[in-house]
């Protein structure tokens, strides 16, 4: 298990997820995330530009954060997937993901939901799936 790794699974409530522009520059933003089936997986809106960049670019990197993005752990490097919620295989992962996030978040993400189908983005959400490899060489 990977210093990453072990953090995450300590408890860390926010991780630092890296996309990549075009032109290779890294944008990082802090995210609730949670582990289920040996993967981590991430919920944004479907629209973000992370997942336009992640759709365009498999390569991510990630580090332990705090809430305003602020990293306290090493880069690691992996991949990530937008998954398809019409794939039957998809759609059970992303329950199995839900469920990890309510039981890590609890009432925050209750909250979460609940304000997300009031406003009528909870149908817009995506998923993301990590799968973290390597920690990354360079300075972030």
């Amino acid at each position: 298990m990977s210093k990453l790794s072990s953090g995450l699974a300590a408890g860390a409530a926010y991780m630092s997820l890296g996309t990549f522009r075009k032109n290779g520059t890294r944008v990082a933003v802090p995210v609730w995330f949670a582990a289920s089936n040996g993967r981590y997986y991430v919920f944004t809106e479907s629209k973000a530009y992370k997942v336009k960049r992640l759709r365009r670019d498999p390569r991510v990197e990630v580090a332990v954060c705090d809430i305003r993005g602020r990293v306290s752990g090493p880069w690691q490097s992996g991949s990530g997937r937008v998954m398809d919620t019409d794939s039957a295989a998809d759609a059970a992962r992303i329950q199995s993901a839900y469920a990890a996030l309510r039981t890590k978040y609890g009432w925050q993400m209750w909250i979460a939901d609940s304000v997300s189908r009031l406003n009528g983005r909870y149908n817009k959400r995506a998923m993301l799936e990590l799968q973290i490899e390597d920690p990354v060489r360079h300075s972030p």
